[in-house]
């Protein structure tokens, strides 16, 4: 690897930005002060230090987020805050991706990495990776209807969905509000609300738990992250 896209890739900063820091004499390889970022160096062998400090290369990221409402899961938007923007500067690169998308009202579970391999897994219908979610639901949600999403069935445009796994957790005859959980393989736009709709009832609340064997952790905030664990991330490849 070039040693200017090391520095960049290590979050020194651009490659215009670590050619300067180059010329300063602010980077040695092997204890070597190297001016040229045209360099080619080992980023698993060679010991790389920027102002003393040794840089460690790392190929990739995963963020697990808890998504708040009204922010968007994109990299980019001209009017609205997104999944990316959340990050700290020194957690932020240009590479990082949501992996799947949750609607900007809904709340939850959100992967970002960098990992294009792995989001392609976890986004592929061939590979039914479920998806859990808790909703509210305006309507009281009854065993037929965990039979019908047992099933599957037609949404109102006539697209099928396949059978899913519907678990009621409470009902409150008096508001007509219930509480449930579903698990899904697929990914259909609105896919939860649309279901719902397809039964008469509203979701009125909607919140990612799982994606896979990656949980919601419950100690972050809205609008927290942290990086995956070393057993996340090695419960996640197992699945493939």
């Amino acid at each position: 690897m070039r040693l200017d896209k090391f520095l960049a890739e290590t979050g020194v900063g651009s490659r215009k930005e670590a050619k300067q820091l180059l010329k300063k004499g602010l980077v040695t390889v092997n204890e070597k002060v190297i001016k040229d970022g045209k360099t080619h160096i080992d980023e698993k062998q060679d010991s790389i230090k920027f102002a003393g400090e040794t840089l460690t290369y790392q190929k990739y990221y995963y963020y697990l987020l808890h998504k708040p409402q009204g922010v968007i899961s994109a990299t980019e938007d001209k009017w609205d805050q997104t999944v990316i923007d959340i990050l700290r500067n020194e957690d932020y690169r240009e590479d990082l991706f949501p992996v799947g998308r949750l609607d900007k009202d809904t709340e939850g579970l959100l992967l970002l990495t960098n990992d294009g391999q792995l989001a392609h897994q976890l986004l592929s219908p061939k590979k039914h990776v479920d998806k859990e979610y808790f909703a509210k639901v305006q309507g009281v949600v009854t065993e037929k209807d965990v039979r019908q999403f047992a099933e599957g069935f037609a949404l109102n445009n006539k697209e099928q969905v396949k059978p899913s796994e519907l678990m009621i957790e409470s009902v409150d005859e008096t508001s007509e509000i219930s509480e449930i959980r579903l698990i899904i393989q697929e990914g259909k736009f609105h896919q939860v609300k649309r279901m719902f709709e397809a039964v008469d009832k509203k979701v009125v609340y909607l919140k990612r738990l799982r994606m896979g064997t990656l949980w919601l952790d419950e100690d972050l905030a809205l609008g927290e992250y942290r990086a995956l664990t070393e057993k996340e991330l090695e419960d996640l490849n197992k699945r493939f």
